[in-house]
């Protein structure tokens, strides 16, 4: 292994030694924050402390085997010559998984995540196609075990979606999703077309991170005008009979959110306010990355969503990723939800990237 690479590696074994007696220190068992931020980092370091010290007892049998093969004894050699292959193998297998360990972690990959679909050019097609992509991605929330809240909805005339925003909670939500952001493409033939020509239309797609529980709020309700309306929604007898719907406007910013999906207004407003803190924190990550981007060649994670990103082209049965030249005719397999067919190739993608600007090949 690089002996750059080693040296980073033994520095975050040090810091975990370090972060164990802080963690016993009086001082910082009294202040909840630090020690909630550095027990987090502590156990983010765990599995790198696990992986070196695997890789330096492969270091160390393979050095023992050098010994042997210098024997005389003639069983010793041909046992060393059976089990080095062996070993140089899983030495090779913790040093990949060494280098993976060392990409900086997004802190936000944890997270739940709001999931914002919107429709763009291509009128009624545009909206229908909104809603495809909703079932898409609910599916593969439910093969991953997610749960899925319709936060606001407003619906279009012939069954999708102007614009749908779900909440979803599980393991590494954003960090799943993150590379979802951005204008996906459709051709296909509508429903309504009647001389069979086929028509492209767009929808946007954002996914925010849900704000970080352990922040301190940034929201000062003399920036906020909180306002209630009657849900238009489907929802029987109810609809209409309580003004439950919540719209905030944030005013320094201008930013709007609306919940209407529960029936009491304190949920909305909770909820409301949840996504509102997203939304925020969403727009300063974005301007951070616009800046990184701007370093690097790769629009991978740049979360443009101006961008076209993704085209899903049905008559041909492909889907394309522009971001990394991918086509894969799978196309009926990723609208069933099997979205890791592009997600897990842009995963490598940016983590690759990542690994090229540490000098790492």
């Amino acid at each position: 292994m690089n002996p750059n690479l080693v040296n980073r590696l033994d520095r975050l074994v040090d810091r975990h030694a370090e972060l164990s007696m802080l963690l016993s220190d009086a001082e910082t068992v009294a202040n909840q924050a630090r020690f909630v931020a550095f027990s987090r980092e502590y156990a983010e370091l765990n599995p790198i402390v696990e992986l070196m010290g695997k890789w330096r007892g492969v270091e160390s049998e393979l050095a023992e085997l050098q010994t042997w093969l210098g024997a005389g004894d003639a069983e010793l050699r041909e046992l060393a010559e059976h089990e080095k292959p062996l070993l140089q193998h899983t030495k090779q297998g913790l040093e990949a998984e060494l280098t993976l360990a060392l990409i900086p972690k997004d802190p936000a990959d944890s997270r739940n995540a709001y999931l914002e679909i919107r429709a763009g050019t291509g009128g009624d097609e545009a909206g229908l196609f909104s809603g495809d992509l909703l079932r898409m991605y609910l599916k593969f929330a439910e093969r991953k075990g997610w749960r899925a809240e319709i936060v606001s909805e407003s619906a279009s005339e012939l069954g999708g979606y102007k614009e749908v925003i779900v909440k979803l909670s599980g393991e590494r939500v954003y960090g799943q999703l993150k590379f979802e952001s951005g204008a996906h493409r459709v051709q296909r033939v509508p429903e309504t077309e009647s001389q069979g020509r086929i028509h492209t239309s767009a929808c946007t797609v954002a996914v925010l991170p849900e704000a970080d529980p352990l922040a301190e709020t940034t929201l000062d309700p003399k920036d906020l005008r909180i306002d209630t309306f009657r849900s238009s929604g489907a929802g029987g007898q109810h609809v209409n009979k309580t003004d439950s719907a919540i719209r905030i406007v944030h005013l320094p910013t201008g930013v709007v959110v609306e919940c209407q999906d529960e029936r009491s207004q304190h949920k909305n407003k909770a909820r409301a306010l949840s996504l509102l803190q997203a939304r925020l924190e969403d727009e300063a990550r974005r301007v951070r990355q616009a800046e990184e981007a701007s370093t690097r060649k790769s629009l991978v994670g740049s979360g443009d969503r101006s961008e076209r990103i993704r085209t899903y082209n049905f008559p041909q049965g492909r889907v394309t990723d522009h971001r990394i030249n991918l086509t894969l005719y799978r196309l009926d397999e990723m609208m069933e939800g099997i979205c890791e067919l592009v997600i897990d190739p842009l995963v490598r993608e940016y983590q690759a990237l990542l690994l090229a600007e540490m000098g790492v090949q």
